[in-house]
Parts: C-alpha cells; structure tokens; sequence
C-alpha cells in the first residue's frame, strides 16, 4: 500500500495516491482478506444402494454422517501449522491475523510516516474501517485506476522511501529486494496499491469540498515533520517546492479523514462489528 487520509497510510499526489503520515483511521493495500474460517461439514458416506434382495441399511448413530458439521476448534491441527486467527468480523466479511500482519508491514512503504510505529491494534481498527468503505463500493462502484496510473504512483515511491536509500529501489533488483524484505511480491504490492488508489479516491469524491490549506501549514508541516524524518534515517530531504503539492494533499486528507470517521461511526452502528480478543472464537 500505499494521501493521508486517516486510514491507510496513504496519500494523493498529482492525481494519485501515495502513503502519507497519517494512519490513525484505517487507510491500503488490497481487498480486505475475506477468507472463510473453516466450517466445512464433512461429507456423508455414501449409503449401501438399495435392491430388492437388500434392502439399504440405515448408517449406524455414531457415523460420520450422524457428527455436526465441523467448526475450527474441532479441525485436526498439522504440528508445525497455525491457524489463521479470525480477529475481526465486518458485517460478514472476515478480517484475519495475516490481514493485521500485513498491514504492519506496510507501514514501511509509507515516506511521510512519523516515528511513532501503528499498533496491532490500530492496524486492526483501519482494516475494519477499510472494510467498511470497501462494502460501499460494492453498492456504488466506480472504476479502478489504470495500470500507468498506478505504476506511476509506485514509481513516485520508489524514489521518496527514505529507507530505499539503501536499497536502491531506483534499480529493479534493488526494489524487488525492498518487497521481499518486507514481505511482498512486485505482484502482490501492485494490487495491494490499486485498492488502496481506488478506495482514496472514493473517499475523497465524498468529502473533499470546501477543505482548505494554506502555505504556512504547508511550511510548518516541511520544517515540523518531514524535515526531522529525513534527518533520522539519514537521507537527502527534498526541497520545499519539490514536494509542496504532496504536503498540501497530506494536511487536506488529515481535514476530510474529520468527516470520514463521523461516516465510518455511521457505518459501524448501522452495520455489525465485531472484534475478537486471543481465545475468543468466531459466532
């Protein structure tokens, strides 16, 4: 993943959307993972077939026909193997440990992040809030970025992570190392950022009007923020009018992500939520 609009990590600039400072909401990178907890029944074995001679005998009550249908804490546990833990249900839709995990990874992929790390429990808090938008735009569709829209935005990454510094993410090898340092494919970190485009660009088609910044937030923000952050990984900081645009969407998502958690709370108590703790099973 992958403007600041509070959920996500991300970012808009010049047209697009790149990670930004903000993470508190959300905010990707891809559809949420709506794997199913596993509640197979098992299949009924096939009973003797009738004939005139002999009649089908009924399954005995202790058959594997007679068990209730399977549930997760019932499945045979492989030794080596962990389950994926649900911690999450969003009307329906299942939010796992390897969702939460990734969302932690992504923080990495973030250029305007401030020092302070998301919490497992944040991280869980903006998939949920993720969900949530990713519902509607099932009832209201729009179109999905262009592969070059969205190229384009990783490209812009590639050059503004400070810590690709080191990797020379400008180089293919270099950047194909940074994905799977932090646990990504060139393919999968490529969804993973067209959601998060698409799902910016939704949010900001509701709430952008009438937001307003001006040049002394743009300049406090450089100075504030994003100059010590470079200076911390040690790493050249660009120039003011280099980024300025990118600053002014950051400071304008942090306005709209106001009247975006008013509409997810509006979502949550029209919808269902529920949040599960270690030990807690799925209903």
């Amino acid at each position: 993943m992958n403007r600041a609009i509070q959920f996500g990590n991300w970012s808009r600039r010049e047209g697009g959307f790149v990670l930004a400072h903000m993470l508190c909401l959300l905010m990707a990178w891809s559809g949420i993972a709506a794997a199913q907890a596993a509640n197979s029944s098992t299949t009924n074995p096939p009973a003797t077939p009738a004939t005139v001679s002999q009649p089908q005998i009924p399954a005995p009550a202790t058959a594997q026909a007679a068990m209730p249908p399977a549930t997760p804490s019932m499945m045979p546990r492989v030794p080596g193997t962990q389950l994926d833990r649900v911690v999450a249900i969003v009307n329906d839709d299942l939010i796992l440990d390897s969702d939460v995990n990734e969302e932690l990874r992504l923080q990495a992929f973030d250029p305007y992040h401030t020092r302070s790390e998301i919490t497992t429990s944040r991280a869980i808090e903006r998939l949920i809030n993720r969900a949530l938008i990713l519902q509607q735009l099932t009832l209201q569709p729009q179109e999905q970025p262009s592969d070059a829209e969205v190229n384009k935005q990783i490209d812009e990454l590639r050059r503004d992570i400070p810590a690709c510094n080191q990797y020379q993410c400008g180089t293919k090898s270099g950047w194909d190392r940074f994905l799977s340092d932090h646990g990504f494919t060139e393919q999968s970190f490529f969804i993973r950022w067209r959601e998060r485009m698409t799902v910016l660009s939704f949010v900001e088609g509701r709430f952008e009007l009438g937001a307003n910044i001006k040049p002394d937030q743009i300049q406090t923000y450089y100075e504030k923020t994003l100059l010590p952050e470079y200076q911390r990984q040690h790493a050249p900081a660009p120039k003011l009018d280099a980024i300025s645009n990118q600053i002014r969407e950051v400071l304008l998502q942090q306005q709209i992500s106001n009247l975006l958690q008013d509409w997810l709370k509006s979502l949550r108590a029209q919808g269902s939520v529920v949040v599960l703790h270690p030990g807690e099973e799925a209903p």
